[in-house]
Parts: C-alpha cells; structure tokens; sequence
C-alpha cells in the first residue's frame, strides 16, 4: 500500500528542514508518495505582532519562498524537492543567511540558469504561493506553523523534532504519529524544546 503524503514547508524553517529530512528517511523505508507545497512563515505572520528581531527575517524568508514558487509553476513538482534540498543545504547544515550567497549556489545545483533568482525579489508567483500556504494552514488552523503534513488526507502540524531519527527510530516515530493524527478527537501533544536543531540525523539503535 502506498500512502500519499503532503508536505508544506518554509525553506526558511529548520526545524521544518529536519521534519523533511525524517520524512525523507521514512520514503526510503516505506512506500510514501510525497508531494512537495511551499508554505510562508511571513505570510503566516503578516498580520501578527511579532518581535522586531522576527520581523526583520521575514523578507529574507520570503525571497526563498518567492523562488520555490516559481519553480513549481514553471518547472513542476520535481524542481520543488530538489530546489528545497539545495536551498535546505546551504541554509541549515551550511549555516549561510545571505540570499545572495545561498540562492546563486542552490540555483546552480539543480541546473537553473543563474537568471532564476529575479524570481525571489518578484511577487509574479505570490498568488500561487499564498494559496498553496493557505492550503496547507487551512487544513490544520491558524495558530501552528511549518511543517504541516496531510497523511492520506489527514493534516497535523509538525512533528517538530531534533535531530530527524533514521531506520527503524524513524519508522517508530512515524507510525505514532500518523496513528495519533488519524484520530479525529486528538488535537495537541507538546513539550518544551530543550535543545536547538541538531542537523546530522540520529541511525536507529537496531
């Protein structure tokens, strides 16, 4: 049996980018068809009260954003995965915060020419790229953020975790959750995060 997947991230989120690197784990161990959706933490925000600090994120985020957007509506689903793996890279395991630096390189990495990148200071796409975030928010409500994932049609936010669990961890993990989820009365199970992202995943202990 083959489960269909829907995942929506922000390039800009790492714990979004590691939730996508467990999910990547559990699509090589299982049969997952995953389709990819950006989603915009500016967007999600942009009517919010957020710190300064915050705030002056979000057009660095939305530049990434942008630029997935255009990909998908002009190269389709396979440039949306390979431009979130290239922009991911140079983001969270390569710790870079220059669109400047970041976009050139991941642009180069999956063969787009180095004239793609206007796509990130143009709103051509917003449209596109707002109704695939409201898409996904739409699915689990408002006060939640990146990752929200839909499992055969059911939608939960997150997990968010630290670091993405491998092999049999990884398989665990995604058996709770998705039996979690798919109870319609189950709502919310949180904790306090007690550690920062941790991007080199974990291999399962068996």
């Amino acid at each position: 049996m083959t489960d269909s997947v829907d995942f929506w991230f922000d390039p800009s989120c790492p714990w979004a980018w590691m939730t996508s690197r467990w999910v990547d784990e559990v699509a090589r161990l299982r049969n997952l068809d995953v389709t990819w959706h950006v989603m915009s933490l500016a967007v999600l925000n942009e009517d919010q009260d957020v710190s300064a600090e915050y705030a002056a994120f979000f057009p660095r985020a939305l530049k990434y954003t942008r630029l997935v957007a255009a990909a998908a509506e002009l190269h389709g689903q396979p440039a949306v995965k390979a431009l979130y793996d290239a922009l991911g890279t140079q983001i969270h395991p390569g710790g870079s915060n220059n669109p400047d630096e970041v976009i050139p390189a991941a642009l180069a990495e999956v063969g787009l020419p180095a004239s793609f990148a206007a796509f990130a200071d143009s709103d051509e796409y917003d449209p596109q790229m707002r109704a695939s975030h409201f898409d996904g928010i739409n699915r689990v409500g408002q006060d939640v953020g990146t990752p929200v994932i839909a499992v055969n049609g059911v939608a939960f936010f997150g997990p968010v975790i630290s670091p993405a669990p491998m092999g049999d961890a990884a398989l665990a993990l995604w058996d709770g959750v998705v039996a979690l989820a798919s109870y319609d009365g189950f709502f919310e199970l949180k904790r306090s995060r007690t550690r920062e992202p941790i991007f080199t995943p974990v291999a399962s202990t068996k």
